[in-house]
């Protein structure tokens, strides 16, 4: 099993974040830092002109995968196959994609150094893209992190509407078929909301985390076992699992 010991990268107890989360400041984006990093609730947020920060927010936005909420509208983009979903066929666009996503004015934290690193990772089997595709054109996805039977989702983006959230929705349901603890999410919006996640204490968040990094680990590339459709029938029949 892989050493998850945060003391031997520096990394303090994310417990004892400062009030905006921040747990350290400095180190870089080797590969086995960041793995490190994650199985210990802790991920990297660039900042403009700043030293590279980690941080461990509380509280913490997260799904549990049988919790996802899926619209009417939605439910009818997913089984009308009004997208393709598929995993990891174009990881580099994706993270590119999602790193030309301006929020809020202030640019983006995906640096070209950021999208390096978590192409190793990706090309290591432990970073993993959803995409949603139309004629052959990626319209939307998200891209994140597999450790254990957790999955934490680092960004997304959509050119056309719901093809992110079509693209999470599927995500979500494989999990539940792979029986996958949990769905980080990191911080709190609206959008996130809608789709059923919710916030929980950051002490809660590390005993789930502990558990579920230690489980089974699916370092490959992932392929849908189902279509996304025939997996949201049998989610809203209750024989998912």
């Amino acid at each position: 099993m892989f050493n998850y010991a945060r003391e031997a990268f520096g990394f303090p107890d994310p417990r004892y974040a400062d009030n905006n989360g921040v747990v350290a400041i400095g180190g870089d984006l080797r590969t086995d830092r960041l793995i490190v990093a994650y199985a210990n609730g802790i991920f990297p947020w660039p900042m403009q002109n700043r030293p590279l920060t980690w941080f461990s927010p509380n509280p913490r936005m997260v799904l549990f995968p049988e919790k996802i909420r899926i619209s009417r509208s939605l439910r009818k983009r997913i089984m009308r196959h009004e997208f393709e979903v598929r995993f990891d066929s174009d990881f580099p666009q994706v993270i590119r994609a999602c790193a030309a996503v301006y929020r809020d004015g202030a640019g983006t934290w995906i640096t070209p150094e950021m999208q390096k690193a978590y192409i190793k990772l990706h090309n290591l089997g432990i970073a993993h893209s959803v995409e949603t595709w139309q004629n052959d054109v990626l319209v939307g996805g998200l891209y994140g992190i597999s450790i254990g039977s957790m999955f934490c989702g680092e960004s997304m983006f959509h050119r056309k509407n719901d093809a992110s959230k079509v693209a999470f929705a599927s995500l979500a349901l494989q999990l539940i078929r792979w029986k996958f603890d949990l769905l980080d999410c990191q911080v709190y919006t609206a959008h996130l909301h809608s789709l059923g996640a919710i916030e929980i204490g950051r002490n809660y968040f590390l005993r789930k985390l502990h558990s579920s990094v230690r489980k089974p680990f699916k370092q490959q590339t992932w392929k849908f076992t189902e279509d996304p459709a025939e997996m949201l029938q049998k989610f809203r029949e209750n024989q998912l699992s």
